[in-house]
């Protein structure tokens, strides 16, 4: 079967653990160009679930047609909030009471980690929809560990005696790492708890891969983890993404990769949007100059936490591929206002209309990201 990370070296140990690749997962399915599960695909999803399961499967499926009821009512939903607590794990309902939905919820997640091993086997469709809606934020830091397989890394005993090693990469790690998430409370400033974990994971990372070293982007991706789990479990996850998940190939020296990604995101474009391909042409405007930094930083610096995480959370399971989805749903769901600007216009319209667009609602991009059509078979190499 198609593997969505390309020839990658297989880790130590001979296995390809991560999830974008594990040989035993239903990466075709993963691939399939529709929310639902393709016709082709087997079963053998439903036989492993309980009764109580298949109707939450059904519940899941139900509320995504919904929301596209709902997407193509309204083609402009900005401001609109009409749908925004509608999402199965909302992550703050007003809170007064646990609706029994969250509450549920809750018992779900912590069942999937207690059960892992067999929710990844056998439960596969039902775990890929619970993840596109959300991983609650309780659970995010250890499903995003058991998600990349990154519970028992040998290299996590190496970390406290890599932090007394130092680095070439010092002085480019402290002048990046005050542009890292200036906004946020937990790394405003220069001596705060943020800023050193940071530190701290990027220089460990930049000794241990001594080929990448540091790169500028990454620092957005490692301060997200740090948000969410301590420092020697952030460098673990993070040593996985960049072995398994083709980010190492996007942040070596040569950006080959990186010039790949957007070659192949410019295909989908001219497929799918000719008529906006050949505005953004007319006014010069590159693909590089606005789809660089989603691949680079995974939208990271593109929208708010809320929404940016949500896309995370499926990176982590899924793969790059999100990226490319979420990228042309913004696109398509842009492309008229696109079309009537010029290049400045344009750049203006991605820094600051596009980011706020599904504040209200991350799961109408989500949902708008999986109508995309995504061919695995053309974005091989």
């Amino acid at each position: 079967g198609f593997v969505v990370v390309p020839d990658f070296p297989t880790t130590s140990s001979g296995t390809m653990a991560s999830p974008a690749v594990s040989p035993d997962s239903s990466s075709h399915e993963a691939l399939s160009s529709v929310n639902s599960a393709p016709a082709c695909s087997p079963t053998s999803d439903s036989e492993n679930l309980s009764p109580d399961e298949l109707e939450l499967l059904a519940k899941l499926e139900e509320q995504n047609r919904l929301l596209e009821a709902d997407s193509k009512s309204m083609r402009s939903m900005n401001g609109s909030r009409r749908n925004s607590g509608s999402s199965l794990v909302s992550s703050s309902s007003a809170s007064s009471n646990l609706s029994h939905l969250e509450e549920d919820t809750w018992i779900l997640w912590g069942r999937i980690v207690n059960e892992w091993d067999e929710w990844r086997k056998k439960k596969e469709k039902l775990l890929k929809e619970l993840i596109r809606k959300g991983i609650p934020h309780h659970f995010r830091a250890i499903v995003w560990q058991l998600l990349c397989s990154a519970t028992d890394m040998p290299v996590k005993n190496q970390y406290s005696e890599l932090l007394k090693m130092s680095s070439p990469c010092e002085k480019l790690i402290r002048r990046d790492i005050a542009r890292t998430y200036p906004e946020h409370e937990f790394f405003k400033g220069q001596d705060s708890l943020g800023q050193e974990v940071l530190f701290n994971v990027m220089k460990a990372y930049s000794l241990v891969d001594r080929e990448v070293g540091y790169c500028q982007g990454s620092a957005f991706i490692v301060g997200l983890l740090l948000m969410q789990m301590p420092e020697e479990e952030a460098f673990c996850v993070f040593v996985r993404l960049m072995q398994e998940y083709r980010l190492r190939e996007l942040f070596k020296p040569s950006m080959a990769e990186l010039g790949l990604c957007i070659y192949q995101f410019e295909y989908m474009l001219q497929e799918q949007l000719p008529e906006l391909n050949i505005h953004f042409r007319s006014q010069s405007f590159l693909t590089s100059m606005y789809a660089s930094s989603w691949f680079l930083t995974l939208f990271l610096t593109t929208f708010p936490l809320p929404v940016a995480t949500r896309i995370f959370d499926i990176f982590m399971y899924e793969g790059l591929e999100i990226v490319f989805r979420v990228g042309m749903a913004l696109l398509q769901f842009n492309q008229a206002e696109l079309v009537q600007l010029d290049m400045e216009g344009m750049s203006q319209y991605f820094q600051k209309v596009i980011p706020h667009q599904f504040d209200s609602c991350p799961d109408k991009l989500i949902l708008r990201a999986f109508q995309v059509k995504y061919n695995p078979k053309k974005m091989k190499r």
